[in-house]
């Protein structure tokens, strides 16, 4: 080949054989050949950033660790030379990763928020942000989800369920401003909010509160957005929905009806837990179709229903995981639900959103504990990073170099690119950062290795990704 047609790049990789996000420079020999064609001269959305999760569980499990530890995991999140986290997301409130039920309203009856407190956060997930602030260089966006309001704004007058009471609507909207201040009285500005984790609920097993779309976008308009707008909120970001993505149609259906509805949502909020391989792309297609200037973020997603595995690479590339339909989803959706590779999981999901309009993407609790907890209802999970406190241990599974692939490399204020993929079997991806450099990632779930050719602006290379393996392809400003 003509060296003045080579296209250069690095190939960086995580495999099943134990790679970790490890340059490649050697590759194995394989009989199927895919091709895969660049066009960064068609672009689609904006990146806003990866991430993930700062909980109590999380920032409690880092304080019981030598420091050593703690700065490891901070670092490996937010350092330059880490997984560089540019989008994060944090509880109002308590939720099922916290310790117990509280609220920042204890006082019944304050409708003024008198007696507003975020005293139950400063011993734990306060500092945990401030480090990674302090760690990242080129920091990173918060946003903030309530599970529910304090149960005395409730009609049931409990944590779980039941619905905000219509005469506390303006103490709600005061709510959220009185986060921002307090939040920002501790040096952390908070970046925007969605406005309610999960508002179909939960099943009723821990914190929620519901909604109607009609409802949250009725409370948005009359009441929040125009609450944080009077007192020089008005440029945080408000996310509706904030649930599962077969549900989408409807809620941005009533969100985006009109000029009016639409005024105070900045974008639509969504889930992974509807399928354990299904990324919903017609209903992703359709939410930003109907708000095509809106963002559309993926604003949790975890293994569910699961105890991690402990220092066990090969169990993260296995279909040995469940979650909470492969227990108790009706026959008509077993099918959503099989047994999964939670490595498998994540890749399919991040790529497969890119490739349908979503500009950020961010996973559920940063670290956990050999249960999946601590967690006050038992709703074990797993996390990218999990750790042993009786013995001051770390373990980064694969999901954390699986992360990294996309958090690293691809910025905010990229540009998802055209890309053609000849294999049906191969998932792909492709951005353009602002610095100039593109950025491909391939997965290849499949059991065997295959050779890439991938053609970009009249260059080509060859290279090949193993079996089982995640690839980010970087490729230099011309």
């Amino acid at each position: 080949m003509d060296t003045e047609n080579i296209l250069h790049v690095e190939v960086f990789e995580t495999s099943a054989k134990g790679n970790q996000l490890t340059k490649i420079t050697k590759f194995p020999d394989a009989d199927v050949s895919v091709s895969i064609k660049l066009n960064p001269e068609q672009t689609f959305q904006t990146i806003t950033g990866f991430g993930g999760a700062f909980t109590e569980s999380s920032a409690y499990l880092l304080n019981k660790l030598s420091k050593k530890n703690r700065d490891t995991i901070l670092r490996a999140y937010f350092a330059k030379d880490g997984a560089r986290y540019s989008l994060t997301r944090t509880h109002m409130n308590s939720c099922d990763f916290s310790l117990t039920n509280y609220s920042y309203a204890p006082v019944e009856g304050d409708k003024n928020l008198e007696h507003f407190t975020i005293e139950e956060d400063m011993d734990d997930l306060i500092p945990m942000i401030k480090d990674a602030m302090a760690i990242s260089e080129d920091g990173f966006k918060i946003f903030a989800s309530p599970w529910t309001a304090a149960p005395w704004m409730k009609d049931n007058n409990h944590w779980v369920g039941g619905k905000l009471l219509p005469e506390y609507y303006n103490t709600w909207a005061l709510f959220f401003s009185k986060y921002l201040e307090a939040y920002k009285a501790n040096g952390i500005d908070i970046w925007g909010f969605t406005v309610e984790n999960e508002p179909h609920g939960n099943g009723n097993n821990w914190e929620s509160m519901h909604f109607s779309p009609r409802e949250m976008t009725d409370f948005v308009q009359f009441h929040l957005g125009p609450k944080l707008e009077a007192d020089g909120y008005g440029d945080k970001i408000i996310l509706g929905y904030d649930q599962n993505r077969a549900g989408l149609k409807e809620w941005v259906d009533e969100m985006y009806k009109n000029e009016a509805s639409s005024k105070y949502f900045d974008g639509t909020a969504i889930h992974w837990y509807e399928s354990t391989y299904d990324y919903f792309p017609e209903a992703l297609q359709y939410a930003h179709h109907k708000a095509p200037d809106k963002y559309l973020i993926e604003t949790e997603g975890c293994v569910d229903s699961e105890v991690p595995k402990w220092k066990d690479d090969a169990w993260y590339w296995r279909k040995e995981a469940t979650d909470w339909g492969w227990d108790w989803a009706s026959e008509a959706e077993k099918h959503l639900h099989p047994k999964y590779a939670p490595v498998n999981r994540y890749a399919r999901d991040i790529i497969g959103c890119l490739n349908n309009w979503v500009d950020g993407w961010v996973d559920w609790n940063m670290v956990l504990d050999k249960q999946g907890g601590p967690n006050w209802f038992k709703n074990w999970c797993v996390a990218p990073v999990i750790v042993d406190p009786d013995i001051d241990e770390v373990y980064f599974t694969p999901i954390f170099y699986t992360m990294a692939h996309f958090s690293k490399y691809i910025r905010p204020g990229a540009k998802i690119i055209g890309l053609e993929n000849s294999d049906n079997d191969l998932m792909a991806t492709g951005a353009i950062n602002p610095d100039g450099t593109t950025i491909v990632v391939v997965f290849n779930e499949t059991k065997i290795p295959k050779r890439i050719n991938l053609f970009m602006n009249g260059k080509a290379v060859d290279f090949t990704i193993d079996a089982k393996a995640l690839q980010t392809i970087v490729i230099p400003k011309a």
